[in-house]
């Protein structure tokens, strides 16, 4: 018996806003994560593991961030003569042309597209967390279900609920009520944004509903489709027992991070049975030079330390020269904190440069310094700085 058809759509086109200044020059799925992957890889190994090869990543905010990342696909076994990896740019030239306003908004836009290669199911998934999922095993059981959408689900702590989709479960799975961000959820189960939809049905549904919304537009998912579908008990529950985090804020990427220097981490991102997968990169073996101290860290290639690193990680080319320390805190690639200089939980973007002497950060809010930024010898940025600071 073949296999089912099915079409994994990525939504990479947000603008990330909640991740600050690590999003003001690149797209969020393109922000670094554990050292030497990015957000990305996530869904697309699990689109490798789950032996689906035609994967359309839609993008848009900062796309050269998420293209010069994706190259041909290759790393995630999508460079094929036949299906493989599709980027989708925005485009002009007909009435679904132009920038998309929201996730809802993004598969209207392109469901001319879906329609013409006729998949069984499709998979529509973020690119913002951290998690491994077999999509062929919800797909399964969307398809003997008779739901119009599958809703991949995830427990959350009650006072973050209001961040995610929330919904309401009943038996079978039935989802019984969805809210889209509620102030007072009703429960703390939450939408992983993972979504396997009936194509047809739902494409069919998206007309209607942008039609009634005119001029305002469809937004995200969860502000019409999903409640229509609900409504109408078309909508089903796929719990996904197994460990997910949101990274989509400042506060919850540096805590993820942290989760990684455990011992016994969540996640084997080298598990043998399902490897994370990414881009290959070009540097050297990491250095722990002359005095350098590492304690319960992870160094990436090219990273060379003189210094002391404690519970931190280290991305590809960081530099931390002696007598300079490093606690508590996560440094994205070609960072270099200079002697004497102190950074105590803290995320430092790409190419920051701390001064000697300089002290980032503290007990307290997660301090956060933009992409290149140079903090000047002996300067003081207390804990929950933003440097340099945001604009308005």
């Amino acid at each position: 018996m073949a296999l089912p058809k099915v079409l994994v759509l990525v939504l990479a086109g947000g603008k990330g806003s909640r991740l600050e200044l690590l999003t003001e020059q690149r797209a969020k799925p393109s922000v670094p994560f554990a050292g030497v992957y990015r957000l990305i890889d996530f869904p697309l190994s699990n689109c490798e593991h789950s032996k689906i090869a035609d994967v359309w990543v839609s993008v848009q905010y900062q796309p050269q961030s998420v293209n010069e990342h994706l190259a041909n696909g290759r790393p995630w076994d999508l460079d094929r003569t036949t299906g493989g990896l599709m980027v989708l740019p925005p485009f002009q030239g007909s009435e679904r042309g132009g920038f998309t306003e929201g996730t809802a908004d993004g598969l209207w836009r392109q469901s001319q597209l879906v329609r013409q290669f006729a998949p069984d199911a499709l998979v529509v998934v973020s690119a913002d967390a951290v998690y491994k999922l077999d999509y062929r095993d919800v797909v399964d059981a969307h398809l003997g279900s008779g739901a119009e959408v599958t809703m991949v689900t995830t427990e959350v702590a009650a006072d973050d609920a209001s961040r995610y989709g929330i919904v309401e479960v009943g038996e079978g799975g039935k989802v019984t009520g969805y809210a889209y961000k509620p102030d007072e959820p009703a429960t703390t189960t939450a939408t992983n944004e993972v979504f396997v939809f009936s194509p047809g049905p739902t494409l069919d549904r998206l007309e209607a509903l942008s039609d009634e919304a005119g001029e305002d537009g469809l937004e995200d998912l969860g502000d019409s489709l999903l409640p229509a579908q609900t409504r109408d008990g078309l909508a089903r529950a796929y719990p996904l027992n197994g460990y997910w985090r949101d990274v989509g804020t400042i506060e919850s990427y540096w805590r993820t991070h942290r989760e990684f220097l455990d011992e016994d981490p969540p996640l084997d991102l080298d598990d043998p049975s399902w490897p994370v997968h990414t881009r290959g990169g070009r540097h050297s073996a990491a250095r722990v030079l002359d005095d350098g101290q590492i304690e319960n860290s992870l160094l990436s290639g090219g990273t060379r330390v003189s210094g002391n690193v404690r519970g931190s990680v280290l991305s590809p080319g960081v530099v931390v020269e002696p007598g300079a320390t490093v606690v508590d805190s996560v440094l994205l690639p070609g960072v270099r904190v200079r002697s004497g200089a102190t950074v105590t939980r803290a995320v430092l973007d790409d190419n920051v440069d701390i001064g000697a002497g300089a002290s980032v950060g503290g007990d307290g809010d997660i301090a956060l310094v933009g992409r290149e930024a140079r903090v000047a010898d002996g300067t003081e940025l207390a804990a929950g700085a933003r440097y340099p600071e945001p604009e308005g």
